[in-house]
């Protein structure tokens, strides 16, 4: 029986909804404003971190909030992540699924550099833009715990974490960092002879004595050389007009990614963080996490594990040495000549009179390069012999020192030995500049076939003629040791990190200099509070803007901040003036979401012990070797504090496709400001400029007005239309940017169509993973679905829901539903989830489905997809609570068993007829149905059948 009126009714008194004229019509603005207050007034994501049920940590990578706001390209992954939360929720999980702000960085500097307005301001205005955006999106986050990196009570937290890495240092005996207390211990009793640590190279060995007699000043400098995070002389990139140093991923084609602006390589006094110390276990724990194999292996080469030899060359009338890494000391015979990295410390030593002018322009020219463009300009090649030469440590024979900028001071040694009969770089440069080539394998070599030598046996190679690969190298290995010329050795390309930016808006270092050695203050006076300057710029004789500050000083009688004026060098000393990178920040994060108002910890035991680590984390693959990286090097340290509880931060990750814009294009005739539309250009020379995608129809035609009034250059504009009279543009899918001018605003597609209809049109327009071209005009088909999705609930108006006894077919439409929903679920096939929900429809549609029992669960299936309209069915089936909470429809595999089979029946193999039959029948009742049916008999007109051909469950063939 239907019962319509007390849905009618019940659903009127709950929204407040009482108008003369009643609507049952699918309007998406009002429903999805509607429980978005509902939402955050009844907290309906909160989350508890006490619960009986499994926790599961779901999280999206941190957003910068930019002033541009979001486009449609943004929410992609925020979208998949909100999905998996909230069906987790309905499988009985205690789910947490933060949000926050990575808000500090150079952008709101350097907005701040041209305006004047403090970053914080602009911060402040981004962020509240971010969060309306978002919610209108109506993501399940539990905004109780969002955090900002830029807050002075989140920041408190991460100078907390510097001063716990400046304590400590990487003993290599339990694998692990130590206090370095532990250190000191060890000096005191037995000097560093015997102690294993990852730290500086040019260690000097020293006794207990020794240690025990040096100054405090001394005993710190030793320190410095050991501890896990260290004041040293490093090669940076280097932005006079940003003044201040940027990260490889914020360089592109030599120039800043902010403001495109030149970088030079040059060396500074930066504080860095030894990530290398933690190399080997960033390896291995990427065999315990469920991430895709292309991620680890960006990772694996980022660290670059090499094992070999480090081989020590004598120089020629010097007393000075060349140490190089090689993974092939079997090679050691073939070496034809030297290089070193421009920036390497003996070149200008080294360099001879003649060659010194052609030496200092090719290191000038090579410090406008970053490394990254270095690195990936393999086939250029260039270099400069410094007239110096090496001895080879067995033949004695001398050998040419090159400098090459393919080779990297920070990468090794910042040499190589050039073998180019085994290496096709080094084959090349010899051939380019005319080295001869030794060559020591029983081939040939040339530029057209060169191949791995490791298959080959050696020649002209001494003691190790005749020798393969692995036998050679051990050889090679113990003849050198035998020399003191060298060692065997585990290699990796793992840098240690700069971790000092010459800017204003980052996290202030907890820290002061006595002597011009560093000092930290003690946990208890934290946070240090970003001081006030005037200018954001760097001071006249070069210091990070903080040198702006006129009460940057720290006195250690009443630790506090005070006015540079009284520094004395006694009580009261200078502070840093450098800040903390970008990175600080995000790299312990997910931390502090799990006990974000904790005033005296990152969290606290319990918190930390609750949820251990993220579960599952989405994020863009840019961050493969910065962000990621950084982040597992600090869980690791902080496990190794004990606190971290797990080894590794996040469980799972996966990295979601980018939706790509379609750019249009306008041309204009050189040497004018005439536009010629794309189908009339013959022999014209034309520029190729960005349009507004705003501006241009589905039919390729441009708003010539519209362009006009667009921007100041254009209003004189003049247009060569084709013969309708239209201009056409041209068009090209690429990234979605607001420079190309061809973002889509995600608020639009939210007023016209709403969150639901962009929620499910993200994810159906393909696989997450995979990048994504963005189509306005499919939206419309998407809405389409949600109004056929309503119209099984209500017509114009009232609720048409029936108690009625769905069909066998309902039953199978939804089961089929639940099936595939959840299985698309788990394995993060979100778009073919869509499309199921599309087909259900359609079926429930053709069956004048309308029944409650078919049509609860499925709005518990559509709810993590598109909430807000399944919150408003929930409502309008007689619910007074958030459909949020419901538990996931159970699959039940009888719905989709077959009990009857519709049965082709063929005459000499041609099929007249179907008919259904059970298909618990046997062949002799088959046979008897199908030969009494009257369409059998019509078929044989009165003659017995010679055969019949039955298999159960398939076909029925007569042959008459």
């Amino acid at each position: 029986m239907r019962q319509v009126g007390v849905f009618f009714r019940s659903h009127r008194e709950r929204t407040g909804v009482i108008n003369d004229i009643f609507t049952m019509k699918y309007n998406p603005s009002e429903i999805e404003a509607k429980w978005q207050k509902f939402w955050k007034e009844n907290e309906t994501f909160k989350t508890s971190n006490t619960s009986d049920k499994p926790k599961y940590y779901v999280l999206d990578m941190f957003p910068y909030p930019s002033g541009a706001g979001l486009h449609v390209g943004h929410p992609l992954g925020y979208i998949a992540s909100d999905i998996f939360a909230r069906y987790k929720r309905h499988k009985g999980f205690n789910v947490l699924h933060p949000q926050g702000y990575d808000s500090f960085g150079l952008p709101a500097e350097q907005y701040a550099i041209q305006t004047g307005q403090h970053p914080a301001i602009t911060t402040e205005v981004n962020i509240t833009r971010y969060r309306e955006q978002l919610d209108q999106i109506g993501f399940s986050f539990d905004w109780s715990r969002e955090i900002r990196t830029s807050n002075a009570d989140y920041y408190k937290h991460t100078q907390w974490i510097f001063i716990q890495l400046f304590n400590a240092w990487y003993n290599k005996v339990s694998d692990k960092a130590e206090a370095i207390s532990t250190l000191v211990a060890l000096f005191e009793q037995e000097g560093n002879a015997t102690v294993q640590a990852v730290c500086d190279e040019s260690i000097e060995i020293f006794t207990a004595a020794q240690w025990n007699a040096f100054s405090v000043e001394e005993k710190e400098q030793v320190l410095l050389q050991y501890r896990l995070t260290y004041l040293a002389e490093t090669e940076v990139n280097w932005c006079p007009a940003l003044g201040t140093v940027l990260a490889n991923d914020e360089i592109k084609d030599g120039l800043s990614e902010r403001g495109g602006h030149p970088v030079i390589r040059k060396k500074m006094k930066q504080w860095s963080m030894r990530i290398s110390a933690y190399a080997e276990r960033l390896l291995e724990g990427l065999n315990t996490i469920d991430w895709t194999e292309s991620l680890k292996e960006s990772q694996r080469n980022w660290i670059g594990k090499s094992v070999g030899a480090s081989v020590i060359f004598n120089l020629k009338e010097s007393t000075d040495t060349i140490e190089v890494f090689t993974t092939r000391p079997d090679t050691i015979f073939g070496v034809s000549f030297m290089t070193l990295a421009p920036e390497h410390d003996l070149v200008r030593k080294i360099t001879t009179a003649e060659q010194k002018a052609e030496v200092e322009a090719y290191i000038e020219a090579t410090s406008k390069r970053s490394e990254r463009d270095r690195m990936a300009d393999v086939k250029k090649i260039s270099g400069v012999f410094t007239g110096a030469y090496a001895e080879h440590p067995f033949t004695k024979e001398p050998i040419e020192i090159w400098i090459g900028d393919y080779v990297l001071a920070g990468y090794g040694t910042g040499a190589v030995m050039a073998v180019p009969a085994g290496d096709t770089r080094d084959y090349a440069f010899a051939k380019h500049f005319g080295i001869a080539i030794k060559n020591i394998f029983n081939q040939d070599i040339s530029e057209e076939a060169f191949a791995e030598k490791e298959g080959f046996v050696l020649e002209n190679s001494d003691f190790l003629n005749g020798l393969a690969y692995k036998e050679a190298s051990a050889k090679a290995i113990a003849a050198i040791e035998a020399l003191g010329q060298g060692k065997g050795k585990t290699n990796y390309r793992l840098r240690d990190a700069v971790f000092s930016r010459q800017r204003y808006w980052g996290e202030p270092f907890p820290v002061f200099y006595v002597n011009g050695l560093p000092k930290m203050i003690d946990k208890a006076y934290l946070p240090i509070l970003l001081p006030e300057v005037e200018k954001y710029l760097p001071t006249e004789d070069g210091q990070p803007p903080l040198g702006n500050a006129h009460t940057w000083a720290w006195d250690t009688v009443n630790n506090k901040v005070v006015s540079n004026d009284l520094i004395d060098e006694q009580t009261i000393f200078p502070l840093e003036l450098n800040t903390m990178p970008g990175w600080a920040g995000s790299s312990w994060y997910w931390m502090r979401y799990m006990d974000p108002t904790n005033e005296e910890f990152i969290a606290s035991e319990e918190a930390l012990n609750y949820w251990q680590n993220v579960d599952l984390y989405i994020g863009g693959s840019e961050h493969a070797t910065g962000h990621l990286l950084y982040s597992r090097f600090w869980n690791k340290f902080l496990k190794d504090m004990g606190v971290a509880p797990t080894e590794e931060p996040f469980a799972k990750l996966i990295n979601q496709g980018m939706i790509l814009g379609t750019s249009a294009f306008v041309y204009r005739i050189e040497g004018t400001n005439t536009f010629i539309s794309k189908d009339m250009i013959k022999d014209e020379k034309v520029q190729q400029l960005y349009a507004y995608v705003g501006l241009v129809n589905n039919s390729s035609e441009l708003d010539t007005e519209g362009f006009k009034a667009w921007r100041p250059d254009y209003a004189t504009a003049e247009f060569i239309c084709n013969a309708n009279g239209k201009y056409i543009v041209g068009h090209e899918v690429e990234k979605m940017s607001k420079s190309y001018y061809n973002v889509v605003n995600p608020d639009d597609i939210c007023q016209e169509y709403g969150a639901d209809t962009l929620r499910l049109y993200e994810m159906f327009l393909g696989p997450l993973e995979q990048a994504k071209p963005w189509n306005t005009a499919g939206i419309s088909g998407v809405f389409g679905f949600l109004k056929k999705l309503w119209r099984l609930y209500a017509d114009d108006t009232a609720v048409v829901v029936v108690d009625e006894e769905p069909t066998k077919e309902m039953y199978k439409s939804l089961h089929k539903t639940i099936k595939k929903v959840q299985e698309d679920i788990e394995a993060f096939s979100f778009n073919t989830s869509v499309s199921q929900f599309m087909i259900c429809v359609n079926e429930l549609g053709q069956q004048k489905c309308h029944h409650r029992a078919i049509l609860e669960p499925l709005a518990v299936l559509v709810a993590p997809y598109a909430p807000h309209i399944a919150e408003e069915l929930w409502s309008m089936l007689g619910h007074t609570e958030t459909i949020a909470d419901q538990a996931f429809p159970e699959f039940k595999a009888e719905y989709l068993v077959e009990d009857a089979k519709e049965y082709p029946v063929s005459f000499n193999g041609k099929m007249r007829f179907k008919i259904e039959l059970p298909l618990d029948l046997s062949v002799a009742e088959i046979e008897q149905i199908i030969l009494a049916d009257e369409r059998t008999q019509a078929q044989l007109q009165g003659r017995e059948p010679k055969k019949l051909i039955v298999v159960p469950g398939k076909i029925i063939n007569i042959v008459g």
